[in-house]
């Protein structure tokens, strides 16, 4: 079973790592609002929009992919409801979080929670909290020592 769980090399220096996400879609209301919001966003995350998939674009990061699929309701999203609370992006640092929050304020986003220190969570947590056009909660967090 151990060797089942060892990371993978499929292109040098590329390895596919056993707990670890593939990818994730986000369903949406309006695919055109919020592809133009994640085109702005992503960016600051350290992901980069590649090629569309039919159903919306895809954000590829380091080791993760976030894509767009639009709803066939026009619910809008719960965080409380079961399903997805919110989605955390991991910062390289406390200046990353800083900064990516004041291009987010300059966008214009709805920011939920300033960057500030959350010890309850882990050391060091440190994160700032903001919506996405359907109210989805996004965190971009950076601690010290992950995982706690």
């Amino acid at each position: 079973m151990e060797e089942a769980l060892r990371p993978v090399e499929k292109v040098p220096g590329t390895f596919l790592t056993p707990g670890a996400f593939h990818h994730i879609d986000l369903t949406v209301r309006n695919l055109a609002v919020s592809a133009a919001f994640y085109d702005r966003v992503m960016p600051l995350l350290g992901f980069r929009r590649t090629k569309d998939a039919p159903e919306g674009p895809i954000y590829a990061g380091a080791a993760v992919e976030v894509g767009l699929v639009e709803a066939r309701t026009p619910a809008a999203h719960d965080r409380y409801a079961a399903g997805l609370h919110h989605l955390a992006f991991a910062a390289p640092s406390r200046e990353a979080v800083d900064a990516a929050h004041a291009r987010l304020v300059e966008l214009g986003v709805e920011i939920l929670d300033a960057p500030a220190d959350y010890p309850k969570y882990a050391p060091g947590y440190y994160a700032a909290f903001f919506a996405d056009p359907d109210g989805l909660k996004l965190e971009y967090v950076f601690t010290p020592a992950w995982p706690s």
